[in-house]
């Protein structure tokens, strides 16, 4: 779990993250149009270490927005097209014969595959089999592979990205719970409204793409994950992270009646994780040195989407996951914190749905 312990963190670095962190939302939105919300989870999501699974329809500038994000952090980037004939090798890589020009003798060579890269782009992740989804699992908990027998390591920073069309299931291969549970954030995509797809649309059949100046190293988003596990977690917050994760279980003793009726279970410990950790995250965006409860709450419906499942009943009635979370965030007790920034408390009232 993620410590509570308060350690020094400089606020200098805080603040010149939080400058870099507006320069890297303002170098995208030379290129992507909108998105706010979705840009500000996807960061949190790297910032905090983990891996996203973005869901969108085709063309909401998924690709593009993932590419752009790993250029402007200088991170090493590949694309892996998931197709119903593609093969664990063709993600992990595979032994080959070669030959040694000097003496002659051949030997077992391993050719690293796409995964070995700092950003790893799994288009449309459900149209590959079981099979090949799961050659990602190792990589994404244990930043690692294992060919043949031998294991190797995969370079820090390590991000997976994964994009799922919602609209066509046919064909497809459902990820497993179990893999779902691998990605800290499930960020949702919809059509941008009408004045920013005018935009979209004068932005690109006008002029060319444009180029996008670095803002990050690889070493200082190290650092910077580094720092994120400093950034302070007070004992009440913690408490409320784990409450939220705790009743959303329909057996725990805890449990609303609503989750009761209408979930088959909720999210496990890494929910709570996720949450803290996203807290963690989020208030660095914000240029803060410590979680509040509203940095959860930011952040709740990303963590939950993927990990509570819905029962025959919740269908029939009509409700999604978003209600349900919408319900689970508003019937848990928050501890008090009435110095919450404000900035965080407009993010709850878009939560709520509230103007």
């Amino acid at each position: 779990m993620v410590s509570t312990t308060k350690m020094d963190i400089d606020p200098r670095e805080v603040r010149e993250f939080a400058d870099k962190a507006d320069r890297i939302r303002s170098e995208l939105g030379k290129r992507i149009v909108g998105l706010t919300d979705v840009i500000e989870d996807l960061l949190t999501a790297l910032l905090a270490g983990g891996h996203g699974l973005l869901i969108g329809v085709p063309g909401l500038a998924k690709t593009l927005l993932i590419q752009s994000l790993a250029d402007l952090l200088q991170l090493d980037f590949r694309r892996i097209q998931f197709t119903p004939d593609l093969m664990p090798s063709d993600i992990v890589g595979t032994e080959v014969i070669v030959q040694d020009t000097e003496t002659g003798e051949r030997e077992f060579k391993f050719m690293k595959g796409p995964i070995f890269a700092h950003v790893v782009l799994a288009d449309e992740i459900n149209r590959t089999p079981p099979k090949t989804q799961a050659a990602l699992m190792e990589a994404m908990e244990e930043r690692q592979v294992t060919s043949v027998g031998e294991r190797y390591a995969l370079e820090p920073p390590f991000f997976v990205l994964a994009t799922q069309n919602p609209i066509e299931q046919e064909g497809t291969y459902p990820l497993p719970a179990a893999q779902l549970d691998r990605f800290l954030f499930n960020i949702w995509l919809d059509y941008p409204e009408h004045d920013l797809e005018k935009r979209i649309v004068r932005m690109t059949t006008t002029r060319k793409q444009v180029e996008l100046s670095p803002i990050l190293s690889r070493d200082e988003i190290l650092a910077l994950l580094s720092l994120v596990r400093k950034v302070a977690a007070p004992q009440e917050v913690m408490s409320y992270a784990v409450d939220l994760a705790r009743r959303s279980r329909p057996r725990h003793p805890g449990a609303h009646d609503f989750v009761k009726e209408w979930l088959s279970w909720g999210g496990g410990p890494r929910a709570a994780q996720a949450l803290v950790v996203g807290g963690k995250a989020r208030a660095l965006l914000d240029g803060r040195s410590e979680v509040t409860p509203t940095d959860i709450r930011a952040v709740v419906k990303p963590v939950f989407r993927h990990r509570i499942i819905l029962n025959f009943q919740a269908e029939a009635d009509g409700l999604n996951a978003e209600d349900l979370i919408h319900r689970l965030v508003a019937e848990t007790p928050a501890p008090d914190r009435s110095a919450a920034p404000k900035k965080q408390r407009s993010v709850f009232s878009r939560l709520l749905g509230k103007k």
